[in-house]
């Protein structure tokens, strides 16, 4: 019998390794985050004079870098076509470069430090289950064989999905992101780079020239601050919510009884993609399913019903159910780079977190340390980017702001949730099976959206910026770094 688990395949791996910071510290590297994009900055830090710390709110990759599909690939859906749309072919001949030399940067330090991460090379799919999006690929493809890529065109993906026409390439790959992760951490860690969890970071400014961080309990002097953190908590002087707007899939893995290492993702907007892994015991398809923005769609029940449907037309049962969101940039490219004397920021990578994460790593790093990285000006943060694409990212944070403000008891919740007033405050409450109510304000301290109750995963979710917070409220997902738990007669952290 398969017991389903509603969290990544991937959290099993997390650990709790590092201390919690338990003193005030003075580093001259501050790098607020744990992931693939924080580790991998530390990583090209090593032995380079400088004292470096890396904090992390939870643990060391249990952010987005848990919930991804950990795909390492340059195929990624239309992405050329649309980076070539927005400049010139020689730009989206550049990303593609960046892309690869990311693949090898990470093939690169597995090697060198016999890293066990289950990473394998596989081939890659893009293909098309809409006939309109034939004539998109083929330009995809013809995009790619101009950048001197070998492709391959093909009838069939190797998964009982319909396609009309397809592309392969044969030079892509996967790992267990956590594993990978975890020994990054580790090789900084015994390099002197101090690493501390269950940290987290809720304001800082500036002062003398350096920066003053403040955690709950102590602060953290630093000369440079790198924001590798999923959403920056921050909004001036970056301004980030009118620069990207964020978009949330559903993800499977269902235990099968071969693996056919093999990756694919589709052209329509709405995306299918699947990989597949094995670890020591099984093989899995991890599947995701029905990518949305953030803004249009809050029935979180109703998208994994629909991810379940496509599971039982493919005749799995999943063993494990998630949802990620990600960032989409205003030009289908990541914001890497300095956007303010001493102040660091990697983000925005359209899905593609395990490339772009490293590959940010090495040009941070590479910025720090006063060396040349042809990807600087590419990524650099401060670009101007689309006017239309920046209005319609004010409407994707406008919209559910407003919304959820009109309506808060949703006609897709069941009568176990419920948004109210008491005390004069704004509350959401959740009745569990054993009839206990579990209370939290209606405000996401970030910027003061309303929130949505996710039945599935049981968690208070800001249908703005991405914040989540658990059941009784506790933050568990920036960019809020405060928590939303409910006390009689306390003054509300609203």
């Amino acid at each position: 019998m398969i017991i389903l688990k509603k969290q990544s395949i991937w959290m099993g791996e997390l650990k709790n390794n590092y201390s919690k910071l338990n003193n005030d510290v003075e580093v001259d590297v501050l790098i607020i985050g744990g992931g693939i994009t924080g580790l991998s900055t530390a990583y090209h830090l090593i032995n380079k004079d400088l004292k470096v710390a890396l904090i992390e709110k939870n643990v060391i990759g249990s952010g987005v870098s848990s919930k991804t599909t950990a795909k390492l690939t340059y195929l990624q859906n239309l992405m050329y076509s649309k980076i070539e749309g927005e400049y010139n072919f020689e730009v989206a001949k550049k990303y593609l470069k960046s892309q690869k030399d990311a693949l090898n940067l990470v093939k690169k330090i597995i090697n060198k430090n016999d890293i066990e991460c289950n990473f394998t090379k596989q081939k890659s799919y893009l293909f098309a289950t809409l006939k309109e999006d034939v004539k998109n690929i083929k330009r995809e493809k013809n995009l790619l064989e101009n950048m001197g890529i070998n492709v391959t065109e093909i009838k069939k993906i190797p998964i009982n999905i319909h396609s009309y026409y397809g592309i392969r390439i044969d030079d892509s790959y996967y790992f267990h992101p956590i594993k990978y992760l975890n020994e990054l951490a580790k090789i900084c860690a015994n390099n002197d780079i101090k690493i501390y969890e269950k940290t987290k970071v809720l304001d800082f400014k500036i002062e003398n020239e350096k920066y003053i961080c403040f955690t709950e309990e102590h602060k953290i002097i630093t000369k440079k601050i790198v924001f590798a953190c999923h959403y920056p908590f921050f909004t001036i002087p970056f301004l980030f919510p009118i620069k990207s707007h964020l978009e949330r899939s559903y993800i499977s893995a269902s235990i099968l009884s071969n693996n056919k290492n093999v990756s694919g993702i589709s052209s329509n907007r709405h995306t299918t993609s699947f990989r597949f892994y094995s670890d020591d015991v099984n093989n899995y398809l991890i599947y995701l399913k029905n990518s949305h923005s953030l803004a249009n769609n809050y029935n979180v029940k109703e998208n994994y019903k629909n991810l379940y449907k496509d599971l039982d037309f493919l005749k799995l049962k999943p063993s494990y159910m998630w949802s990620n969101e990600d960032i989409i940039t205003n030009d289908n490219m990541p914001y890497i780079g300095k956007i303010k004397e001493n102040l660091y920021i990697a983000t925005g990578y359209n899905t593609w977190g395990m490339t772009n994460g490293s590959l940010a790593g090495k040009i941070i790093s590479d910025i720090i340390l006063n060396k040349e990285n042809e990807y600087i000006s590419l990524f650099n943060p401060l670009r101007q980017t689309s006017i239309l694409k920046t209005f319609y990212n004010v409407y994707s944070s406008a919209k559910p702001f407003i919304q959820n403000k009109i309506v808060k008891n949703k006609d897709f919740y069941s009568k176990n949730v419920i948004f109210t007033k008491r005390n004069g405050k704004n509350i959401g409450i959740y009745i569990d099976n054993l009839g206990k109510e579990h209370i939290v304000y209606n405000l996401c301290p970030h910027l003061k959206c309303s929130l949505i109750f996710n039945e599935e995963e049981l968690t208070w979710d800001c249908p703005c910026h991405s914040s989540r917070f658990d059941i009784d409220g506790y933050v568990i997902k920036g960019p809020s770094n405060y928590s939303i738990t409910y006390k009689e007669n306390k003054k509300s952290e609203e």
